[in-house]
C-alpha cells in the first residue's frame, strides 16, 4: 500500500512531453522538443575520456551526496572566472538534476498550509 502523498503523484509533464516528441520523431515528423534539458549533440570527448579514465582508475564507488571535494572546488573557481561570484567549495552540492533539487528544498522548507508564489512564466 503506497501513502496518500504517492497516491497524489502524477508523472512528470516534462518526461510525458519528452516522450510524445521521441514518438512523433519515430513517426517521421520533424520535431524540436524543449521539454527536457538535454543537448542534441554527442557527449564531448574530453567527458567521455575523463569518465573512462575514472573507471580505470577505480573511481567507480558512491561519492558524497554533494559531489566530491575536488568538483565542488572547481565548480567555486569557475563561478568565480566566469561570473565573478565567490563561492567557497563548502557552498558547492552537485546533484543529478533541478528537478530533485527544487523537490527537495521544498520538503524541506514548506509545511502543508504554507503559501508558495510562483510567478509566470514558470517551469513545470
Amino acid at each position: 500500500m503506497l501513502s496518500q502523498r504517492a497516491q497524489k503523484m502524477k508523472p512528470s509533464a516534462t518526461l510525458v512531453l519528452a516522450a510524445k516528441a521521441k514518438e512523433l520523431k519515430a513517426a517521421g515528423h520533424d520535431v524540436i522538443s524543449l521539454s527536457v534539458g538535454e543537448p542534441d549533440w554527442a557527449t564531448f570527448d574530453v567527458i567521455c575520456d575523463a569518465g573512462i579514465e575514472a573507471i580505470k582508475n577505480g573511481q567507480t564507488k558512491y561519492q558524497p551526496a554533494a559531489g566530491t571535494m575536488s568538483l565542488r572546488q572547481a565548480i567555486a573557481e569557475q563561478t568565480s572566472k566566469d561570473i565573478g561570484l565567490d563561492y567557497q567549495a563548502k557552498e558547492v552540492s552537485v546533484t543529478t538534476g533541478a528537478k530533485f533539487v527544487v523537490f527537495g528544498a521544498c520538503q524541506m522548507l514548506l509545511d502543508p498550509g504554507d503559501e508558495v508564489i510562483i510567478p509566470a512564466p514558470y517551469w513545470v
